[in-house]
């Protein structure tokens, strides 16, 4: 019989060891596939970490949504207000549009992954105050930079419950990566006598940010959301005045008091140096987000990636909403429960205000180095 190298090829590959071998290489093959597909899937689920960019994911996190800042025209609680803050922002419930939008199997695909090295850590940073000044809106633009995690809602921890202990603290906060930053913000920190000393007991090198705004304007807003829930409440004038003859301020009433900043900043300056103070102005925050968020970025040593390309000026509703950077989605804004049309306050009551608060403002001025341009 003739010999053909076609029946020997044939005879070769027919041979159990060959067969063996083609097994063992189509299982390979089959793995190498398996995990191609699993990295490409991995990646896109990853934060971008180019410079100026931000991930899906990283820009607007469903659990609280995103949102804006305040009313420039805003201008501001019963007596108890210093402990009577259970509005929807201190849950951080109050912002629209995005609450519906599901999470994405990248979003879940992304948590399972790093489920194990994740963790939950005390936050190196907190927003702690002033109400009514911003803290909302600086929490919201701050949440979508990938390198920062942060508790949507107020945990109230070193005023309210401190009493529960740190790893009930610990345990309310977000996971974090390695090199991520942890954060909360309530604002009634800052004018809580107690509350200095408490967080210096958990970490010296806390970092602190203040969201300050002229306080006549934080008075009468703090005022209207009172009176949104209460309208039976007594009238702005009366409460301001212990004596309208005499022109005396009620200094006891809480919507006068927290604007008293440089007496309020005296005590944190006891426990903390000025350097690990942060003062963001709120009036800035509306104007220019992106100059007050390349600050913010700064003193917490993070790369400039909230940017003017994540902002949108909303000309009826008076402030900027949050965009992202690609494509033509709608911007995120406030929710409705910001912004309130504001009573009309006599204007000899106003001045007086302004007149009470000229030398708080101007010690305050000083003792940050930042004229805030309030008188």
């Amino acid at each position: 019989m003739e010999y053909s190298p076609v029946f020997h090829n044939l005879h070769v590959v027919s041979s159990p060891p060959v067969k063996n071998k083609l097994f063992v290489l189509s299982i390979m093959l089959s793995l190498w596939v398996y995990m191609i597909y699993c990295c490409v899937g991995y990646c896109s689920t990853m934060p971008n970490l180019m410079v100026g960019s931000v991930t899906k994911h990283e820009q607007f996190e469903v659990e609280n949504g995103v949102a804006a800042v305040f009313n420039l025209k805003d201008v501001g609680m019963s007596r108890d207000l210093l402990n009577n803050e259970n509005d929807l922002d201190s849950r951080g419930e109050d912002w629209d549009e995005i609450r519906s939008e599901p999470r994405t199997v990248e979003d879940n695909a992304m948590s399972s992954i790093f489920n194990e090295s994740e963790s939950k850590k005390l936050p190196q940073a907190i927003i702690i105050g002033v109400k009514k000044g911003g803290t909302r809106a600086l929490l919201e633009f701050l949440r979508v930079h990938p390198d920062i995690r942060a508790v949507g809602a107020e945990p109230h921890f070193f005023d309210r419950n401190y009493d529960k202990g740190l790893e009930w603290y610990r345990d309310l906060m977000p996971k974090t990566l390695e090199g991520q930053i942890t954060m909360e913000k309530t604002p009634s920190y800052f004018v809580t006598k107690e509350v200095p000393a408490r967080i210096h007991a958990m970490s010296k090198d806390t970092k602190l940010i203040v969201v300050v705004r002229d306080p006549v304007t934080r008075a009468i807003s703090d005022y209207t959301q009172t009176r949104s829930k209460k309208p039976d409440i007594p009238s702005f004038e009366s409460l301001t005045f212990k004596n309208m003859t005499a022109g005396l301020i009620d200094t006891s009433w809480s919507a006068v008091q927290i604007g008293m900043y440089a007496k309020h900043l005296e005590r944190w300056l006891q426990y903390f140096p000025m350097e690990q103070l942060l003062f963001v102005s709120g009036e800035s925050l509306i104007s220019d987000p992106a100059g007050e968020m390349a600050h913010v970025q700064d003193f917490l040593g993070l790369r400039r990636v909230v940017t003017n390309k994540h902002f949108h000026f909303n000309p009826t509703k008076g402030f900027p909403c949050l965009k992202r950077p690609e494509g033509n989605s709608k911007p995120h804004c406030l929710g409705k429960t910001k912004g309130r049309t504001h009573p009309n306050i006599d204007p000899d009551v106003v001045q007086r205000l302004r007149d009470f608060y000229k030398p708080f403002n101007r010690k305050f001025y000083q003792m940050t180095g930042h004229d805030f341009g309030w008188d």
